[in-house]
């Protein structure tokens, strides 16, 4: 009886140490941030509880729903273009090529560096008077003069957008590469038999099983592309003009002042987004019928 006991808690003990972790880690951080938010807790001022006060002067705020505008259309333009580069990569990365195993590993190196090394230097490359991007389009003539790369808001968007897609573009590439590995190459090598050229394989056979996949990277990024900030925080700290101000930089300015509480509202918000945007990728990605 004690043997068929032991032996039905051991499935639990397995996961005991991962459920302890989510809920040191995760879910008491967040329930802590949540009751935080219910109260004016501002430095060397009396701590009182305000209910919901954080949260009307936050929904009022013209700054944060600007930070939010800026962290969704960040999200539209970076999300997609990671995919597509690093769909590109992974598919090129899996063909019988010369040093694959080389490329392979080259590719892993953008992501392998530290967002705030990988930031500094792109700031260095978007230097106005001597960073890379002016110096090729001076030898180039595609420029008559040193252009202000992060000096206007078009120029400041594009530019940390270009920094953080090289940056998690290769994330995207592994982890469609492991989905290419699993698709049987039979399919494939019927589809050339049948006289299919490349793009229709790719796009009828490889494509559709893929889809699983894609979903997994397309979550990852767009929840890792909403709490964005040390790209931001290194190369504009959210300027000019507070155009580049994320909805994470914006909380992070409201704790480094100490307001506590209404960093912890503008930190609850944004997990709800996060929450809300998870929920509408599986349910229209068809990622469950996919998966199953």
């Amino acid at each position: 009886m004690k043997k068929r006991f032991f032996s039905s808690l051991e499935p639990y003990l397995f996961v005991a140490p991962l459920a302890l972790f989510v809920v040191f880690f995760v879910f008491i951080p967040i329930l802590g941030t949540v009751w935080s938010s219910f109260y004016s807790d501002v430095t060397f001022l009396e701590r009182r509880f305000s209910f919901l006060q954080n949260y009307g002067a936050l929904f009022s705020d013209p700054g944060f729903w600007k930070s939010l505008r800026f962290t969704l259309l960040f999200i539209s333009v970076a999300v997609p273009l990671e995919l597509i580069i690093g769909t590109a990569f992974a598919v090129v990365l899996d063909l019988e090529i010369p040093l694959r195993g080389l490329l392979r590993a080259c590719v892993l190196i953008p992501w392998a560096i530290p967002s705030a090394i990988s930031a500094r230097i792109w700031e260095l490359i978007y230097n106005y008077s001597f960073g890379l991007a002016n110096f090729l389009l001076a030898k180039t003539g595609l420029a008559r003069g040193p252009v202000n790369w992060l000096g206007t808001d078009f120029g400041a968007f594009a530019a940390v957008t270009a920094a953080d897609v090289w940056k998690t573009a290769p994330f995207v590439a592994i982890i469609v590469l492991a989905g290419l590995q699993a698709v049987p190459r039979d399919l494939k090598l019927q589809a050339k038999i049948d006289r299919a050229n490349f793009a229709q394989v790719f796009f009828k056979v490889t494509l559709p099983l893929l889809k699983p996949v894609l979903v997994v990277a397309l979550l990852f990024r767009t929840i890792d592309s909403l709490r964005i900030f040390d790209v931001l925080y290194v190369l504009t700290h959210g300027g000019p003009g507070g155009a580049t101000a994320s909805v994470s930089l914006y909380a992070y300015k409201y704790f480094l002042g100490g307001d506590f509480g209404y960093g912890s509202a503008a930190s609850v918000a944004l997990f709800l987004v996060s929450f809300a945007l998870s929920c509408l990728c599986v349910k229209y990605s068809g990622f469950t019928e996919a998966a199953s």
